[in-house]
């Protein structure tokens, strides 16, 4: 038996503040239930509807962390903003969580977009596209093991080079959490993997397949094979107890969550596979261990 396509699950972000204990115990109940992998997204805080603020844990610590009490599922950033961190010290943490892990990170990256965090925390907002260039040159041939001496627009590096190297032959995989345009020509000739947000595509197999058709262009234009790029999204679940799920981020009113018995379940995403679907993280509303474990009967399922 086999799925269709890899099963991913975001965990807490922004919907609650999780102590550890209770995140390792997810973790854990994930890859007990058959979870391909696990996600942390790369955020430093929101603001919330009643005026107060919540960040999440920080994600490169974190994944380590989770990278010591599992075993088998790999780990990955959802996505890191490129901005927030400079580019050599991105890299020798994604490093060291590979080590860590024995080569299971799946190092997601993107440019960010929320200005709240990076006002407060002091990090430049501005050219965040050109920023994100520069930096995801830098990291990706560090993680393939270059010495790198460079000097650019935002950075400089003298001799730099990640030691020790990751455990995966080559870095970890590189995941680009964009569809837009530029985004998409700056990473395409490098990814191994593309992501998009559920709420940009409508959480359907037909708007998915739609962003299909779109990067495999692109990804021609760009000369490599059309299916040479894993094509991944992010699917927004309701498991029982769900009444709406805070993203950090308002959703459109049309979009909902895919839902109802297993089976149903099951069905729903194993469209996203005929969509042309390799991997998806599910964002669950409640995002708990209760429903990490009701979706590993949805996992059976998609394996029969």
């Amino acid at each position: 038996m086999s799925r269709p396509l890899s099963i991913g699950v975001q965990l807490p972000e922004v919907e609650r503040r999780v102590p550890w204990p209770e995140l390792i115990a997810m973790a854990k109940t994930a890859e007990d239930a058959g979870f391909d992998s696990l996600w942390l997204g790369d955020h430093l805080l929101y603001d919330l509807p009643d005026g107060g603020v919540r960040g999440p844990w920080e994600v490169f610590t974190s994944l380590a962390a989770l990278a010591a009490v599992t075993e088998r599922v790999h780990l990955g950033s959802l996505v890191a903003s490129l901005g927030f961190h400079e580019p050599a010290m991105l890299a020798k943490m994604a490093a060291t969580v590979d080590a860590i892990s024995g080569g299971r990170l799946i190092l997601g990256v993107g440019a960010g977009w929320n200005r709240r965090e990076y006002d407060a925390f002091g990090i430049p907002y501005d050219h965040r596209v050109d920023r994100f260039e520069e930096a995801f040159g830098l990291v990706r041939r560090l993680l393939a093991g270059e010495t790198v001496t460079h000097t650019g627009t935002f950075y400089r590096l003298d001799r730099c080079v990640i030691d020790p190297p990751p455990a995966r032959p080559g870095g970890p995989l590189l995941m680009l959490g964009s569809n837009s345009p530029r985004m998409l020509s700056i990473g395409l000739p490098h990814v191994h993997q593309w992501n998009v947000w559920w709420t940009i595509y409508g959480n359907t197999p037909e708007g998915f397949a739609r962003v299909v058709a779109d990067v495999r262009a692109r990804t021609e234009a760009a000369g490599r094979p059309a299916d040479e790029v894993e094509a991944t999204a992010c699917v927004y679940v309701q498991a029982p107890g769900g009444a709406g799920r805070d993203l950090g981020s308002g959703a459109p009113d049309d979009v909902r969550p895919l839902g109802g018995s297993p089976a149903q379940l099951a069905d729903q995403l194993a469209g996203f596979a005929d969509a042309g679907a390799a991997h998806l993280q599910l964002v669950v509303d409640p995002i708990t261990q209760g429903s990490i474990d009701w979706l590993g009967q949805v996992l059976d399922l998609l394996s029969r």
